[in-house]
Order: C-alpha cells, then sequence, then structure tokens
C-alpha cells in the first residue's frame, strides 16, 4: 500500500468522522461507548490528543503517569473532555484531516487503525450503523500481528478468523467467520454491546 493512499485513507476517515461527530444529539454524546468508562466526548477528546499536545508535554504526562499509556490516556482523554466543546473537537478532528501524526512504531496504517477503531467505538455503540470502507479494514486488518494483539489482550491461540465480506483471514484452527468490521471490533477487544 503506498504511503500516500494510507495517508488519503486517513485524511476520508477523520472527515467522515467528523460528520459523524457533528451529528450526534445531545443525549449521544453522554451515551456509553466500547472504550470503558468513556463517553464519545471522552473518545474523541483521545482522538484529537495528538493534535493538542506537543511531544514534550506528551513525555510530560507520561511521566505523570509513571509510563503508563493506557493510564495517561484515560487520565487526558477525561480531563480534556470536560475542557472542550464538542464542537471545538470537532472542529479540531476535521480541520487536522490531513495531520501527519503517526503512533509511535505504527506508521500511516497505525494511524488509520487508532481512527477506525475509535471511531468504531462509538458508531457501534450508538447502533449508527456506519460501514467502514472495505478499503480502509484492508489496512487496518492487514497490520495486524501479535504486537497488536497483546496490546488489546486478545488471545487468538487454535482460532483462524476469516471475513466473510472480503479476502482476509488471520491465524490457525478453529475457523471464526464474520464481516471484516466485526473481526477488527474483536481483535481490537471490543465486546459489543
Amino acid at each position: 500500500m503506498a504511503e500516500a493512499q494510507t495517508r488519503e485513507y486517513i485524511a476520508a476517515e477523520r472527515r467522515e468522522l467528523a460528520e459523524v461527530f457533528s451529528a450526534l444529539s445531545p443525549q449521544q454524546w453522554e451515551a456509553p461507548t466500547l472504550c470503558a468508562g468513556w463517553r464519545p466526548r471522552e473518545v474523541l477528546a483521545h482522538i484529537t490528543m495528538q493534535y493538542r499536545m506537543s511531544m514534550p508535554r506528551f513525555a510530560l504526562e507520561m511521566v505523570r503517569d509513571r509510563g503508563n499509556f493506557n493510564r495517561m490516556a484515560d487520565r487526558t482523554a477525561r480531563r480534556d473532555a470536560g475542557q472542550y466543546t464538542s464542537e471545538e473537537l470537532v472542529a479540531l478532528l476535521d480541520a487536522n484531516a490531513e495531520h501527519p501524526w503517526r503512533p509511535p512504531g505504527g506508521g500511516f496504517a497505525g494511524a488509520l487503525s487508532h481512527d477506525v477503531i475509535h471511531g468504531l467505538d462509538v458508531t457501534e455503540a450508538l447502533g449508527l450503523g456506519r460501514k467502514v470502507p472495505p478499503e480502509r479494514l484492508a489496512v487496518v486488518l492487514g497490520g495486524l500481528g501479535q504486537r497488536q494483539l497483546k496490546f488489546f489482550g486478545v488471545d487468538l491461540t487454535g482460532v483462524r478468523l476469516e471475513a466473510t465480506d472480503m479476502d482476509w483471514s488471520y491465524g490457525e484452527g478453529e475457523p471464526f467467520r464474520a464481516p471484516a468490521q466485526q473481526l477488527l471490533l474483536k481483535v481490537s477487544g471490543r465486546r459489543i454491546p
């Protein structure tokens, strides 16, 4: 996959997510998501963290949480969700659709994964029926490996995941078949309501 194409997918995903978030009702902004303890407001604060936080500030926040990224991400998402309005966070996402941020060691495919998965955290929990375009799912699932599974705490020992709507499989063992989007939720440790 060419880097330029992946960056186009990232920009499109961010713009589409900005539209999804901007259409949420006040009740939906307060509803739970697939990220435990986070409403859409916290998810969006987390998605946009890299646009608001400098590298020195990120390092300071990590030190504050003794190097525990998950604890730092949770604390800052909760804090920032209270400091910014939903409109400000949506505008920040939209304005940074082409931002070159990449997670450490993840490249642009990792950035796309970040946005797609957290977008699904909201759209699946709220039952919005959004379908991620298959070419984006292919990039995200194509980057799957043991490192990602370990990060999400997912053990696929003895299981072979097989997408029913695209040519993709992963693992060895007993087949588990589902649409690619549902398999992505499974490998990212999400529990679907």
